[in-house]
């Protein structure tokens, strides 16, 4: 007979991206928080870092009534610098902000100990390595607080720590508070997020990379060892595909205990005349923003088509996009095509030219200089995107039908040019890709079909992988799920082109059906599905807890 499941009292879960939207956890735990809060009222507690005025946290609402007689405690006792809320997404679960900044006073001594006990080498590292440790050390001191204040030691605590980031916290906790089960989430390995950066060749040479070695070799000693050192204490180590389960084996010397793929909540996606009319603003502004760059006139049923995310440009296939829009170009299509780079990068801020005639909003018969980019950015002449756009001679000035235009800018609601936020312009895309080289599990494609938006991405991304074995092959539902190698670059931009122009000579009825399957497809990554992962996790840890 199998054992019970064993569900958990409390949930602790930690990310550097909790209130702090920078990249595809955010979107992770910020789209989870309703199941979690669902299935564990307010017995869920999120912890992320207290930015102060780097960070305006506008999806944070401080409570002083939550967690009172802690939080005087914390204070009071343990000089603990907290803040205290609710996470302004679908769910409201708490949210503990922590101030991690007096933790550098002690940062000499916390490193002596990470490397006494676990071998830690915190002096070859670099980049966000201090300000990550600092916090993590911080958040395993909160629920340490939090843990012995409630007074939970017999009761079955869950500690998620998410990411590289947080691996002190679950060192912290295996060493302070061993009554606390861990579960420790890599969504990509630092190492090789590493080696794809440094453009080298990741699968060709898959099972020849040494983890250790490669560190060594690129200055990142610390970073890594902290990673494999929480993969190897934590209860449960997870990863969130079966691509990054093979690169964690392979890099990290530890095979995950499960895979937790990351869902997505419907609750994020307008419905009905809410939906009809959000798509109708979001298209408005595309449109308008691109006539007032280029000086031209776009028809309302101009294609228009984007790929985002982070600013990895061979690592999230931004290469392959301009690459394959360009080859859409020489094609020569009949229906206007335009394309969107919606990728932060180094600015200064919009462009005031741009600025100005969005105000006057009246057609212009000639485009503004560097018609292909919305803001202004701090080093422009080093920008791998511009300078790609420009070495193909894609900038829009020859009035082509087919017009490609980068986005710097965090899609927030307030960049200066679209003010919308991303959801809101996402909406209004008729088509989405994803070319991505190394990508472990693939937020973007998800998002678009869950906002009833077809999508191409690879077969090295972990959601692109899922659809392969989730749908039928040769059938497109929504996701074009193309191949991709070592070395297929020109080919996969081709596919990609083909798939472009194919679909914008669909009609009607047939673009329909195709969003209509991009959003079943999505509703099988549901929260409500794929939570099970983490029940499973949560189970193996508090079970290797008690062995």
């Amino acid at each position: 007979m199998a054992n019970p499941t064993m569900i958990p009292d409390y949930i602790f879960e930690s990310s550097w991206e909790v209130c702090n939207k920078v990249g595809g956890i955010y979107t992770v735990l910020s789209t989870r928080a309703k199941t979690l809060q669902a299935l564990f009222p307010d017995k869920i507690f999120f912890i992320g870092p207290d930015l102060g005025q780097k960070s305006s946290v506008s999806d944070f609402t401080e409570d002083k009534t939550l967690l009172k007689s802690w939080k005087k405690h914390a204070v009071e006792k343990e000089n603990l610098k907290v803040r205290v809320g609710r996470w302004n997404v679908p769910g409201n679960p708490i949210v503990i902000l922590v101030d991690f900044l007096p933790y550098y006073d002690r940062k000499d001594a916390i490193y002596h100990r990470m490397w006494e006990k676990y071998g830690i080498d915190s002096t070859v590292a670099y980049g966000d390595y201090d300000e990550s440790s600092m916090f993590a050390y911080g958040v395993g001191v909160v629920m340490e607080s939090l843990y012995r204040f409630l007074k939970l030691q017999n009761k079955k605590v869950i500690a998620h720590l998410n990411e590289w980031m947080l691996g002190m916290a679950a060192l912290y906790l295996h060493d302070q508070a061993p009554g606390i089960a861990t579960v420790f989430t890599t969504h990509a390995t630092s190492i090789g997020r590493s080696i794809c950066g440094n453009e080298k060749p990741l699968y060709g040479e898959f099972c020849n990379y040494n983890g250790d070695q490669m560190a060594r070799e690129l200055n990142m000693v610390g970073k890594h060892t902290l990673e494999k050192q929480a993969a190897f204490y934590a209860d449960c180590f997870t990863t969130v595909s079966q691509i990054t389960g093979k690169e964690s084996e392979q890099l990290l010397g530890k095979k995950p205990d499960i895979i937790t793929p990351n869902g997505f909540e419907s609750d994020f996606v307008p419905k009905g005349k809410q939906y009809t009319t959000q798509r109708e603003t979001a298209r408005k502004k595309f449109i308008q923003v691109a006539e007032q760059l280029t000086g031209t006139t776009v028809p309302d049923d101009a294609l228009l088509v984007a790929t985002s995310g982070r600013y990895e440009y061979r690592n999230k296939g931004i290469d392959v996009f301009i690459e394959a829009l360009y080859r859409v170009k020489q094609a020569q299509p009949n229906r206007t095509i335009l394309a969107f780079i919606l990728v932060p990068a180094w600015i200064k801020g919009a462009r005031v030219d741009l600025q100005e005639r969005l105000e006057q909003n009246t057609p212009w018969q000639h485009p503004l200089t560097a018609p292909y980019i919305t803001h202004e950015l701090v080093e422009h002449s080093s920008d791998k995107v511009c300078n790609y756009i420009q070495h193909l001679n894609f900038t829009n000035q020859d009035h082509s039908s087919v017009n490609l235009i980068f986005v710097p800018s965090y899609l927030n609601g307030d960049d200066g040019i679209f003010n919308l936020p991303y959801y809101d312009l996402l909406i209004g895309l008729d088509l989405t890709v994803f070319p991505s080289y190394y990508e472990p599990w693939g937020y973007t494609p998800l998002e678009s079909i869950a906002f009833h938006v077809p999508t191409i991405t690879t077969n090295l991304a972990g959601f692109g992988l899922w659809t392969e074995e989730t749908e039928k092959k040769g059938e497109w539902k929504g996701v074009n799920v193309v191949e991709r190698t070592e070395d297929n670059y020109f080919e996969v931009a081709e596919k990609i082109k083909e798939t472009i122009i194919r679909y914008s000579q669909y009609d009607a009825e047939q673009i329909s059906t195709i969003r209509k399957n991009a959003h079943t497809l999505s509703k099988k990554a549901d929260w409500a599905h794929f939570i099970q992962h983490y029940l499973q996790a949560y189970d193996i840890a508090l079970k290797n807890k008690l062995s």
